[in-house]
């Protein structure tokens, strides 16, 4: 209990000890002169002002201990900003930093003074980028560069899918820095800046109003405006009385105005209904809400003419720039090494120097810089921190002017880019902005309190029209120009002009537009194609409608719409007729080697059916010379089915059909073909593969001033075999004369350009490969047209109608004597082995078979007369020699044997047969010596094809040779 009250005791001791101790006054602390330079006749001054004072004087409450306090000199910098920054703030009141000034220019006078002194500048409302460049690390930009805010501006452009955008900005340093940071992000969106609209900062209304005219004038409906409050207002209420707030226009502005909308008043409010704003964003939490109220009385007590001033972002800025300075201002005056004043740096001895020069060097500036770049807080704007003397980007707030006052309709940030709100940040990845509003931005209005969006672009309301470029074509097919000498009028017609009119009445408003012949003075050509497409590239034509090719080459420069008729490059060469076909044309049917395939297999169908049934069939026997025949005409005689041998065997049976199958699909084929060669096709033409006309350095022919031209040089081709010819009728010409008499051997040109000379001369050439794709013909427009895309949709509405079958039928109707120009050109109308080799396979395997199958069944039937023989004193020709003999004779047992009075013949036959075969199988047990004799003995039989022309003789030459060979064993025993 005495221990706990002992210890009260000693904290009130002590309590009182520090309550008794004598505080510094304010007189004690150190003063930090800092000086304020503002346009104090402007709201933005006042504002500033009003924030500085609120800012020094809550940073103070809350730290009541520190040793420094910043007096501020305010000077109303108007228009003298040399005497109020330098001569009486840094000479006279040596002031040891800055704030201010408003405007960029001003700014940039005192930074270079700043940077001399070593004085740190800083300023809150100058957001030009050009002060970046200057390189100081004195001054100090407490505000966004205005350069962060264009990739917002291209993305919400992008977004929409607008491909051109006009800025209009003042004509001062604020205003002409952004443009190279806008057009580079705008050209990198594929966003085309066809005009930059200058307003002088003095410009009067008069002057606005016909800029503003001229931007009527023109295609453009997209403007990005770049202005501090005055004179963006006067220029969007001239805009407005002169119609250009209406449907159809898109207004966009920068921060410089969007972060003082609040400011304006009621009128200038209602003259901007549908204009979108690129703001800064300043979270709203209960501090800000809660600074903003207490500013608002403290700025009326002040102020109390303004009732209707609101804050905005620039003076929240001022508020934490004052706080960072008096914060850094402490931490500066802590170090030992920082003294107060200035130090002279010129020579006393000289009195040439300058004001400026007399004004010296801030001892504490170094220290004072360094401590002001190292701050960092939480203010009232954000995260308070410095990268390279600028506040770091941060995000951006997309508004939508409607109402009394601003909606918020997205947000744009450096690493999400477009947003609807920022809670999808975490979740979502990039978005692509591609014609992608609708996910990234949410409902607005637009200029005439429309809700469609404006598709960026108009046909120019001065009367202008479209100045469209068609060639002094030699091919009046697709584009004809025509003179009246009497009316000094143009008339141009074609294919391509009759579909681009067509394309035009398809389009969902009007298009006024004028043909301008791109001609000589004496209406000769002016150029190529090409030529005539680059004029659209220097502007000197809007368009280019003819029978232009879409290539890759062409579509650096200009922009095609799609194509409103295939193409593509392919040969044209002459034909020959066939109608005299020769003496030999009955061999063309086939080629060679089918032909030797087909005689081959003749012949090995007639051994096959003679094997068969040579034993069996009196047809197939007699002398040598009658046998071969016989199986010839046979095998030839199937292809006319007139044969009169009749066959026996199944087997051979079996053969027969698979042949007679093989022939009838042969003769069939053979004579269609051979129909074909002397009624169907009559022409063939002269070239078939590139490849020889490259090898012969044969001459070929091209139209002037295509670019088939790099195609055929491309493909190995010289300069001294290309021909070029202007006309039709010169191609007929040069291939009609032929490579050897001064002409050419093929041509090369577009496919439809080809029809044309097919539709002509039909009967004279023909189209071959190879085709070399193309892209087809397309109408020109400028890079990032407006037009493209709206053209681009006409030409499949109108492709898609039967409107488009009449413009072809008009310009391109086929004669009816011509034959189908693009029929594909065969290279051979002979049938080869190759269609053919599956059919001779089934029928090779198929007698193959039978073959085996008869060589199989004879060897076994006779194996006692082959087989069994002494081994030791056989050998294999022996054997064979003995199957041959056998094979050579009758079979005894077929049926066409028995018929009529031969049946006794043919049981003596078979008697013979059966005792041969005994004889033969008891010769196989004798003793070895007989053996050899007897083998010996075989031997000496030669073996002939034996017949006669009657069966009698037959047999009895049978019997003598079967009683001859039983009776030779037993006289050799003998």
């Amino acid at each position: 209990m005495m221990k706990g009250m002992k210890h009260i005791i000693i904290v009130i001791v002590i309590m009182g000890f520090m309550l008794l101790w004598p505080c510094p006054s304010s007189a004690e602390k150190t003063v930090i002169n800092v000086g304020v330079v503002l346009d104090l006749s402007e709201t933005v001054g006042k504002i500033g002002l009003s924030c500085i004072n609120m800012s020094l004087s809550d940073f103070y409450d809350a730290h009541p201990h520190y040793n420094t306090r910043m007096l501020l000199h305010v000077r109303d910098s108007q228009t003298d900003v040399v005497t109020a920054a330098s001569a009486e703030l840094m000479k006279k009141e040596k002031v040891e930093a800055i704030m201010g000034p408003v405007t960029s220019m001003q700014a940039s006078f005192v930074v270079n003074l700043g940077d001399k002194a070593h004085v740190p500048i800083i300023s809150f409302t100058a957001t030009s980028p050009s002060l970046t460049s200057l390189g100081s690390s004195y001054f100090f930009r407490i505000a966004q560069n205005d350069s962060t805010q264009v990739h917002a501006i291209s993305d919400i452009i992008q977004s929409f899918g607008w491909r051109q955008a006009v800025p209009i900005y003042i004509d001062n340093d604020y205003g002409r820095a952004i443009i190279p940071f806008l057009t580079n992000s705008l050209q990198q969106a594929n966003i085309r800046v066809p005009y930059l609209a200058v307003i002088p900062p003095s410009a009067t209304a008069d002057h606005i109003e016909e800029e503003l005219y001229k931007l009527m004038t023109m295609e453009t409906r997209v403007f990005v405006v770049h202005m501090v409050r005055n004179p963006g207002s006067t220029l969007f209420a001239i805009a407005d009385r002169i119609g250009m707030m209406k449907q159809g226009y898109v207004w966009i502005v920068t921060n410089g105005m969007a972060n003082t909308l609040a400011s304006l008043d009621a009128s200038d409010i209602q003259v901007m209904q549908g204009v979108l704003g690129v703001k800064t964003y300043v979270p709203k939490t209960k501090r800000v809400v809660d600074f903003q109220a207490r500013w608002k009385r403290r700025f009326l007590q002040d102020n109390p003419a303004m009732v209707d001033a609101s804050i905005n972002v620039f003076g929240l800025w001022a508020y934490d720039a004052s706080t960072a300075l008096a914060s850094a201002v402490e931490r500066a005056n802590n170090n030992n090494n920082s003294k107060p004043g200035f130090r002279n740096t010129t020579n006393n001895a000289s009195r040439n120097f300058s004001e400026i020069d007399n004004i010296g060097v801030s001892q504490r500036g170094e220290e004072l810089r360094d401590a002001l770049s190292d701050t960092r807080f939480s203010g009232l704007a954000g995260q308070f921190g410095l990268v390279n003397g600028e506040l770091e980007a941060a995000t951006f707030q997309i508004i939508n002017v409607n109402g009394n006052g601003e909606k918020v309709i997205g947000f744009w940030t450096p690493q999400k880019r477009l947003t609807r709100n920022l809670s999808s940040l975490i979740k979502s990845s990039t978005t692509d902005l591609n014609n992608n509003h609708d996910n990234v931005l949410g409902a607005m209005i637009w200029p005439g309190d429309s809700y469609s969006v404006p598709k960026g672009w108009e046909i120019p309301t001065n009367g202008k029209k479209l100045r469209i470029g068609v060639p002094v074509s030699s091919r009046p097919q697709f584009v004809k120009v025509e003179n009246d000498g009497e009316t000094n009028t143009t008339k141009v017609t074609g294919f391509s002009i009759d579909v681009f009119e067509a394309v035009v009445q398809a389009l969902p408003y009007a298009l006024p537009y004028q043909f301008i012949p791109f001609a000589k003075p004496n209406g000769e050509s002016a150029g190529t194609y090409d030529d005539l497409i680059m004029q659209v590239y220097f502007g000197v034509f809007d368009a280019v409608v003819a029978d232009t090719t879409i290539i890759a080459n062409r579509s650096k420069y200009v922009d095609f719409t799609l194509p409103y008729t295939e193409s593509g490059v392919s040969m044209v060469v002459p034909v020959k007729d066939k109608s005299k076909k020769g003496a030999w044309v009955f061999l063309k049917p086939l080629t060679w080697d089918l032909w030797m395939t087909t005689g081959c297999s003749f012949v090995f169908f007639g051994f096959v059916v003679w094997v068969l049934e040579h034993r069996i069939n009196k047809d197939f026997r007699g002398p040598p010379s009658h046998q071969i025949g016989t199986s010839l005409w046979f095998s030839f005689s199937t292809m006319v089915f007139a044969h009169r041998e009749k066959v026996v065997s199944n087997t051979a049976r079996f053969v027969v059909i698979i042949w007679v199958f093989v022939v009838l699909i042969l003769t069939q084929s053979y004579t269609a073909n051979l129909s074909s060669l002397l009624t169907v096709e009559q022409l063939r033409p002269t070239v078939t593969n590139v490849n020889d006309l490259i090898k012969y350095r044969t001459p070929v022919g091209y139209h002037t001033g295509s670019f088939v031209r790099g195609i055929l040089l491309n493909l190995g081709f010289k300069d001294f075999q290309l021909i070029t010819y202007n006309s039709t009728a010169q191609c007929d010409d040069l291939l009609s004369r032929g490579s050897q008499n001064g002409g050419i051997a093929a041509a090369f040109d577009e496919i439809p350009y080809i029809r044309i000379l097919l539709g002509t001369y039909c009967s004279k050439y023909t189209m071959v490969d190879p085709t070399f794709k193309t892209d087809g013909f397309g109408f020109v427009f400028p890079k990032s047209s407006p037009l493209v895309g709206d053209v681009s949709r006409a030409i499949l509405k109108v492709t898609e109608d039967p409107r488009m079958k009449e413009i072809e039928n008009a310009w391109f109707e086929k004669r009816s004597s011509c034959q189908q120009e693009d029929a594909s050109v065969s290279s051979s109308n002979s049938l080869g082995l190759d269609s053919f080799w599956g059919l001779f396979l089934i029928a090779a395997l198929a007698s193959t078979s039978a073959l085996l199958i008869f060589a199989v069944t004879f060897l076994y039937d006779h194996r006692h007369q082959w087989w069994f023989i002494n081994n030791d004193y056989s050998t294999w020709t022996t054997r064979i020699r003995i199957l041959l003999r056998i094979f050579d004779q009758r079979d005894p047992r077929s049926q066409r044997f028995r018929r009529g009075g031969t049946d006794s013949v043919k049981e003596q036959d078979k008697d013979n047969y059966d005792q041969s075969s005994s004889t033969i199988g008891r010769h196989h047990h004798h003793h070895h010596d007989h053996s050899l004799d007897a083998a010996s003995t075989y031997t000496e039989y030669s073996f002939s094809f034996q017949g006669s022309p009657c069966e009698d003789s037959n047999s009895d030459n049978s019997n003598v040779e079967q009683n001859n060979l039983h009776s030779q064993p037993s006289q050799q025993e003998n």
